[in-house]
């Protein structure tokens, strides 16, 4: 079996995806998720000039060299457009590996290690108010974790407030959208919230929240410090993790768990903070982290440190990743939560899947391969929509982490 052909779609039904199709000389196709929010178009045409040459005749059940020829061959390695590229490739190469062997694709990685999936939704709200009545519909549709954001007093477009009770997607102009942020009021207003959403709902249900690469590593110690009360699921992305030794800082004066690694690319951005147990969860996922092969070794080397696996799951990966994480996460030993924001009517329209959310779970279908196909005809009435993520800055101006 010889790979003849590849090509890349990019739609929008709702949001911009990027989806990498492979077909082989006996019909059989597979997809990947090549999506980069806020960046597309620079994976689709790393796809399409750089790396699709490349693969034509090449051996599709060769996984691993293909991996290492893409990684290594380019020589300018690591990397998000790099990287998601490689992710969308592999994601492929395995879909197409089990509908050979006429598998679902956990069975390829050894089998079950649980029967469904512990997910976590999204509440957001404008206020307090309003955030502490998300959580309770989000508790109603059968959620047991709930990472909660809310708007904060005083800062304008708070991050994490979406524009609909369900879906969330920060891509929001065609040139960044400023944002301005004040740590101080965002310190003082964290706790509170958690306090409304514990004495409303008491310890029954798993609370999450992402700070989004906010704070220094002492203000994200004093916020770990003041949240522990409420006995969080997790902080994440408390500091930017580009130094890695930061986390020692909050490690030293907070038990609340730690999360991080949405924006992971490689084993190289977290070696440090998995081998000194630094974090709890890594949060690198298959379309960002070079696929299923390379989120594999990262997981593995995660076990050894008792640091498990909590993937990204917003709605700037597709249908398509998420399938393909819920096959990782039915596998992983170490396997911690998974993050589920639903994607609209129209995307799952555009993207047929298995997998089906029963209390507080998503469970991966029984198809071979990922189990999500793509409707070509449908994409292509939903034409690319050029947007940015927002930037932030302090108020005397300073750019500042978004």
């Amino acid at each position: 079996m010889k790979i003849a052909s590849a090509r890349v779609i990019v739609t929008c039904p709702g949001r911009n995806f990027v989806t990498l199709v492979i077909e082989t000389d006996q019909g059989v196709t597979g997809i990947g998720d090549a999506t980069l929010n806020g960046r597309e178009l620079a994976v689709a045409s790393y796809l399409t000039d750089h790396v699709i040459p490349c693969l034509i005749g090449r051996d599709p059940s060769q996984i691993e060299d293909i991996w290492q020829y893409l990684y290594r061959g380019a020589y300018w390695r690591r990397g998000p457009v790099g990287m998601t590229a490689i992710a969308a490739v592999d994601t492929a190469l395995w879909d197409i590996k089990g509908k050979v062997c006429g598998q679902p694709l956990y069975q390829l990685l050894g089998g079950k290690s649980r029967e469904r999936v512990l997910v976590y939704g999204h509440a957001n709200g404008a206020d307090l108010h309003s955030t502490v009545e998300a959580v309770g519909r989000y508790i109603e549709m059968g959620y047991h974790a709930i990472r909660a954001q809310s708007g904060i007093p005083g800062i304008d477009k708070a991050y994490g407030v979406g524009r609909g009770d369900t879906y969330y997607e920060p891509a929001d102009a065609r040139l960044p959208t400023e944002t301005v942020w004040d740590t101080a009021k965002y310190l003082d207003f964290a706790p509170r919230l958690f306090d409304k959403l514990r004495e409303a709902y008491g310890f029954g249900p798993q609370l999450l929240h992402d700070v989004h690469h906010r704070l220094t590593p002492n203000e994200a110690a004093q916020l770990g410090k003041s949240l522990e009360p409420h006995r969080l699921f997790w902080m994440e992305d408390a500091t930017p993790a580009e130094n890695q030794e930061a986390f020692r800082h909050i490690r030293r004066h907070t038990t609340t768990p730690l999360a991080v690694g949405e924006v992971f690319n490689t084993i190289w951005d977290c070696k440090q903070l998995i081998e000194e147990q630094l974090i709890d969860y890594i949060r690198a996922t298959v379309v960002h982290a070079g696929g299923i092969t390379h989120l594999r070794r990262i997981a593995d080397f995660a076990a050894m440190y008792q640091v498990r696996t909590g993937s990204h799951g917003a709605t700037d990966l597709s249908p398509v990743c998420m399938g393909a994480a819920l096959h990782f996460d039915t596998w992983v030993p170490n396997f911690g939560i998974q993050e589920y924001m639903r994607h609209t009517e129209e995307t799952d329209a555009v993207f047929p899947h298995d997998y089906r959310f029963e209390d507080g779970h998503l469970i991966c279908g029984e198809s071979p391969g990922h189990g999500v196909t793509i409707d070509e005809a449908l994409a292509a009435k939903y034409p690319y929509n050029p947007m940015c993520l927002p930037v932030a800055r302090l108020s005397d101006g300073t750019m500042w982490n978004w």
